[in-house]
């Protein structure tokens, strides 16, 4: 029996936001598989360290410093890859932000820039490399990586939400309406992972030595609302995005998949201080 390989030897990738946190570890992770691998980033010092490392890797690398709420960019990105590889395989979607605000303390502005960045971003790039992938006539692999937060209320994060649970009914659609080009399209949806941005370092190259530690009260929250008992790891996606790029995921499309220690299928289920799985207000006994 065929059962396929992790081999990316030969396919070349865009990731967007791909210069820290989740889609530092999957543009990593495709490069470790074969994969030559293009960055766009925000913060070029990000990009262009990534990019080295690609290389590290032996396979080519192309470093595209960037905004992608800036559309014209985006596509000129997958341009860029496109010609430089001389084909694109696989795009990851990975670039959005959060900032946590009740929504009536939003102004317009704000939800745009919700929108712009996790949201239109993604459009912008999956518009400009679907035509490069079926020019190319080989297929291709989308991987959007969304949130846990698009599938449940997400007080403090409405526009956010609204924008993954969009990503998440696009990642179905274009599955359909690609799967004659044989197009896949999948989505990840961690909860919270460890990054650089949810660690304090926002800007600059990445620098774990700076980051924030969680204290001992934080890391006990962690470890009674997330079944795994501990905060995710970046690479855990990029392992992930493996393997929907690859020829052993050639049957899925169309999916989101969890990346998240359990803690949506949990549904709110917690462990109480004694260590039993209960539900608030129990939570607290």
């Amino acid at each position: 029996m065929d059962t396929g390989t992790l081999d990316l030897t030969g396919q070349a990738a865009l990731v967007t936001g791909g210069g820290g946190g989740i889609g530092r570890a999957i543009a990593l992770c495709l490069a470790a598989h074969g994969a030559d691998v293009a960055i766009i980033d925000v913060i070029p010092e990000r990009a262009g360290e990534v990019a080295e490392k690609v290389r590290g890797y032996g396979r080519m690398a192309l470093a595209l410093p960037g905004n992608v709420m800036d559309t014209a960019q985006v596509a000129d990105a997958v341009g860029r890859a496109a010609d430089f590889f001389g084909r694109l395989d696989i795009l990851v979607n990975n670039a959005g932000g959060v900032t946590r605000k009740p929504f009536t303390q939003l102004a317009e502005k704000n939800w745009r820039r919700h929108i712009d960045l996790n949201l239109v971003s993604n459009l912008a790039a999956t518009s400009a490399a679907v035509p490069v992938m079926i020019a190319g006539g080989r297929g291709g692999a989308i991987i959007n990586v969304t949130s846990i937060e698009g599938a449940r209320a997400a007080p403090g994060y409405a526009v956010y939400a609204a924008c993954k649970a969009g990503i998440n009914n696009l990642t179905r659609t274009l599955a359909v309406e690609l799967s004659d080009h044989g197009i896949r399209v999948n989505a990840i949806a961690p909860d919270y992972t460890v990054t650089p941005g949810t660690s304090g370092n926002f800007t600059g190259p990445v620098d774990e030595s700076t980051w924030y530690r969680p204290n001992e009260a934080q890391r006990e929250v962690i470890r009674r609302r997330i079944p795994a008992g501990r905060s995710g790891i970046d690479a855990e996606c990029g392992h992930l995005a493996v393997f929907l790029a690859s020829a052993m995921a050639s049957y899925i499309t169309g999916t989101i998949i969890p990346v998240d220690g359990g803690t949506w299928g949990s549904g709110g289920w917690i462990r109480s201080r004694s260590g039993n799985w209960v539900l608030p207000p129990e939570a607290d006994l």
